[in-house]
This record gives C-alpha cells, structure tokens and sequence, in this order.
C-alpha cells in the first residue's frame, strides 16, 4: 500500500501532457515547434486574410489593377498608331472599344458599396483630367493624341474622348455593377458605337436616307454589338451575384440598343458627337425599360 501511495503521490508530467497518444513530451514539443518555412507560411496566411477581410485594403490593390490594365490597353494602341499598324481611323475605334469593356470586366474586384464604385471611378476620372490637360494644350503628348483623335489634332479630345471618359466614369460612380443601365450605357458607347464605325466603314456603302454620313449596315451593326455586348455583361455580373438575369432584362437590352443605334444615326448626334448622345439615350431609355 506504501508503494502504491508513493508512486501516485510522485507525478508523470510526461504521460499526463501526452495523454492518450503516448508519444513522449520531447518529441511533440519539437513537432509543434515552427520551422522558418512553417513560420513564412504562416505569416503569409495571416497576411491573405488581412488583404481579403478589409476592405479598403482589397479596393486600393483593385485599383491600381484594373488601372494597370487599362494602361497597358493604352499603350498597347498608343505604340500601334505610333507604328502605323492600322489606319488611325481604325485605332482610334479599337481605343473605343476594348477599354471601357475591359475596365468594366474588373468591377468585380471591387467591394460592393459605394466605396467600391467611388475607388473604380477614379481610374477613369483621372483620364478626364488627362483628356482636359491634352486638349487645352497644357500637356504634350503625341502618341496619346494620333491613338484618340480622327485628325491628330489635341483640340478634338476635348469632345469624344472626353465625353467617353466621363460616360464610364458616371456609370462607375453612380449606377455601377448592379444596375443594368450601367450596363447599356458602357456597352453601347464601346461595342455598339465602336463597332458601327468600323464595320460601317468597310461595309457601308448603301446609306441611310435621312443621313448619308451614315450607312445601314453600320446602324445595325451598332445595334447588335451592343445588345449582344449587354447580354454578355448581363450574364458575366449575375455570375457573381450582383443581379439576376431575366428574359425581361434581355428585352430591356433589346429596345435600348436600337433606340442608341437610332440617336447616334441622327444628323444631330454627328454635330454633337455620339460620344455624349449614346450613352445619354442609353440611360434615358434605359431608365424605363430596365
């Protein structure tokens, strides 16, 4: 009875810490010890789990992505007008086209909330700024000015592309990725309008009666870019739950894009440019049907 009360009254730390495993205290200490590299990792995952849980963190890094993006666009035209690969025409529309559809497609690296649209507006707010500071002459850029005016001259970015800046910049800052007259606006300024001129120019040859600046083939062509560019953009934000697609959406879609189609081949629309009456009309309409 003595020997039993003194091997119990003397404690195995090392079998009591173990427990059930039996491994011995040593070598489990020496396990669960980090190495560097468990220590990087972890460290590393830590720091993911910063960046993803706040917010304005996640917006900032968002930002200059999608503008790194739209840059590299940028100067990707800007090179092919320096080197003449195409007509300055045609550059120019493939300018019109592919970024305000490109910068759309980063919406969704953005937060949701007004923060989120107001950090996204900035990219293209700055290109106002760089618009107004060409046009007035203020800043010397020649590259910048043959990829976005027809003619070369600075004074022309003071009309459509100064108008196209301030269209995406408008629906990011105001109507932004839930609403489908952000949508309908940015689609058929870019796709729409960019594409009627580029296939009206080749293709064009029987002009509509009311304008002959204008050809039939390029009105409709405008009308299908943008309304199957708004399908698509329809389908690729309800893929991430910012709204739900409808048949009544797609309708919606459908009447704006030739109602802009019909605007933009109004004589009036030329002498205004159809850089400010498209995506006016877009959201006009837009604003009872959608």
């Amino acid at each position: 009875m003595a020997l039993k009360i003194a091997s119990f009254s003397t404690p195995n730390y090392t079998s009591n810490f173990c427990g059930p495993f039996r491994t011995p205290c040593l070598q489990l200490l020496k396990l669960l010890k980090p190495t560097p590299t468990r220590r990087i990792r972890r460290e590393l995952k830590l720091a993911a789990v910063m960046f993803s849980d706040n917010p304005v963190v996640s917006d900032i890094i968002a930002t200059g992505l999608s503008g790194g993006i739209a840059l590299t666009l940028l100067k990707i035209w800007e090179q092919t007008a320096k080197r003449g690969v195409f007509d300055q025409k045609l550059n120019r529309k493939l300018v019109h086209v592919t970024v305000g559809l490109a910068f759309m497609l980063c919406w969704p690296m953005f937060s949701s909330g007004r923060q989120g649209a107001i950090l996204a507006s900035l990219i293209p707010g700055i290109n106002i700024i760089k618009m107004l500071l060409l046009g007035l002459g203020i800043w010397k850029d020649d590259a910048t000015v043959k990829s976005m005016s027809r003619f070369g001259n600075h004074r022309e970015l003071l009309k459509g592309p100064l108008y196209y800046a301030s269209t995406i910049t408008l629906a990011s800052a105001i109507y932004w990725r839930t609403s489908p007259i952000a949508i309908a606006a940015v689609c058929n300024l870019c796709a729409g309008d960019g594409m009627a001129d580029i296939v009206g120019r080749r293709f064009g040859s029987q002009k509509l009666p009311y304008n002959q600046n204008k050809s039939v083939v390029g009105s409709i062509t405008m009308a299908c870019a943008g309304f199957l560019a708004s399908v698509g953009y329809m389908f690729y934000f309800s893929s991430f739950g910012y709204m739900e697609e409808s048949s009544k959406m797609v309708l919606g879609f459908f009447i704006v894009s030739i109602a802009a189609a019909l605007v933009e081949s109004h004589p009036l629309s030329t002498e205004l440019d159809d850089n400010l009456t498209v995506p006016l009309a877009s959201a006009l309409v837009g604003s009872f049907v959608l």
